[in-house]
């Protein structure tokens, strides 16, 4: 199996590059595709990370409620990805038997119940629990999707796809600064409850209302829609047709099987590259209420609206940066390029004694930068993976070893801060890791020519 190369030609001379010229009733119809399946699944990322990285914003009540150190509470957010991790496989491998639609509906409704449940632990150990837990039933939710979305976007239009699902994580970090602030605050000893419980139940069950709108909305794949005409599933079919001789002129062969995928560098390529540039995204989204609180600012409410500035620009940066992508068929030096960027805004955010608009403004360079290496690694292993009899399972592998990030990032973080009293020398830690993640994508993904047809 050789590396992905989309960059391998030309754009005037890639046969991808028939797309621009595709027909107005084509697209429309992927217009209405995109109407029809990709808000859903937005607006299901948006409450799945919020339900992710509102441990970062309860933390400013919540740790001094419950007595739990920064270790502690750095163990307690990081562990939810031990337990994601170990189910991921297993979880993507159900949803080839399940269909993507009972997956992504059973999903959310679990991690929805699990995820107000957090609002009534009262010592370390319910604490862990419910973080295992909520790992336990979110597994195999990001990787079904990025699935599904390949299932029905070829990739000319997967990349700017991919970004506007996945900008759900940013827009959460928007809507969860706000929302986040006004339930500590505003709904504090409603019902003899914290501020910092309701915040977990206000973000967690709109996650049960949502699994169930899945079930009436989504479609496993093209041939099951009934709401497209025979023709117009005929059109999508052929949209993947250039991506197969794409292939077949570069010798890439797809992964019949797991173990296959298993033998394959690449894909452990692809697998520490998501897992250094999640250390990145985890870096900004689980410590920045603290770096902006370390900055100067008290009023908790105000904390919540900046912190939502660097979200809303992040989002705004993702998807420029993968339409440029897109239209360029390149990924390797965008991801490169944006990769960069983010961490020398982290190294630089690291040092103390800045002032809020400047931390504030760091942090924004540093979730643009982030954020959208994010969705391009994704958009390379989509396009690397896809059409192989094992992608859902090596998509889910990937993401897997990816998100073991998600733990050690804010545990490390946590300890160093607890060891040294600053998130110094944690956040220079995360900076090495996303500089060794540039170089391992740019040397492991170089441009394959295409073979003698």
């Amino acid at each position: 199996m050789q590396p992905t190369a989309l960059e391998s030609e030309p754009a005037s001379s890639h046969p991808l590059s028939s797309i621009s010229t595709s027909s107005a009733e084509e697209r429309a119809l992927y217009l209405r595709v995109t109407l029809r399946i990709v808000p859903l699944l937005f607006v299901c990322y948006v409450v799945a990370f919020l339900d992710r990285i509102n441990v970062g914003f309860a933390k400013l009540q919540m740790q001094d409620a419950l007595g739990f150190s920064d270790s502690v509470y750095g163990l307690g957010a990081g562990i939810f990805f031990l337990s994601y991790c170990l189910l991921e496989v297993p979880s993507a491998m159900l949803l080839k038997r399940m269909g993507a639609k009972k997956t992504i509906a059973r999903i959310m409704i679990c991690w929805g119940i699990v995820g107000a449940c957090t609002a009534f632990v009262s010592n370390v150990t319910q604490f862990y629990i419910v973080r295992l837990l909520l790992g336990v039933f979110e597994a195999g939710f990001f990787p079904g999707v990025i699935f599904y979305l390949s299932s029905w976007f070829p990739e000319s239009r997967r990349g700017v796809i991919i970004a506007c699902f996945m900008v759900g994580f940013p827009v959460a970090g928007l809507a969860g600064g706000p929302v986040s602030g006004w339930a500590m605050t505003k709904l504090a000893h409603v019902g003899n409850l914290a501020g910092w419980q309701w915040l977990y139940i206000v973000e967690a069950l709109p996650a049960v209302l949502l699994g169930l709108v899945t079930l009436f909305l989504l479609d496993d794949n093209i041939d099951k829609a009934k709401w497209l005409t025979q023709a117009q599933k005929e059109v999508l079919r052929q949209g993947f047709l250039v991506e197969t001789e794409r292939k077949r002129r570069t010798n890439q062969r797809g992964h019949s099987r797991l173990a296959e995928a298993l033998s394959d560098r690449k894909v452990y390529m692809l697998a520490f590259i998501d897992f250094a540039f999640v250390c990145g995204t985890y870096s900004v989204t689980f410590w920045l209420p603290t770096v902006l609180k370390d900055s100067g600012l008290s009023d908790l409410s105000l904390l919540g609206w900046l912190a939502a500035i660097p979200y809303a620009l992040g989002a705004v940066g993702m998807v420029a940066i993968s339409r440029s992508s897109d239209r360029m068929l390149e990924r390797r030096w965008h991801a490169a390029i944006a990769g960069a960027i983010g961490a020398i805004a982290l190294l630089l955010v690291s040092h103390p004694n800045h002032s809020p608009a400047l931390t504030v403004a760091l942090l924004s360079v540093a979730s643009v930068g982030i954020f959208a290496t994010n969705v391009l690694i994704w958009s390379l292993a989509a396009d690397y993976l896809h059409g192989s009899p094992a992608a859902a399972t090596s998509i889910a592998f990937v993401n897997c070893i990816g998100l073991l990030s998600g733990f050690c990032s804010p545990f490390v973080i946590g300890w160093l801060k607890t060891a040294t009293g600053t998130l110094v020398s944690g956040l220079y830690v995360m900076t090495a890791i996303l500089v060794l993640g540039i170089f391992v994508m740019l040397l492991g993904f170089r441009p394959q020519k295409a073979a003698n047809a």
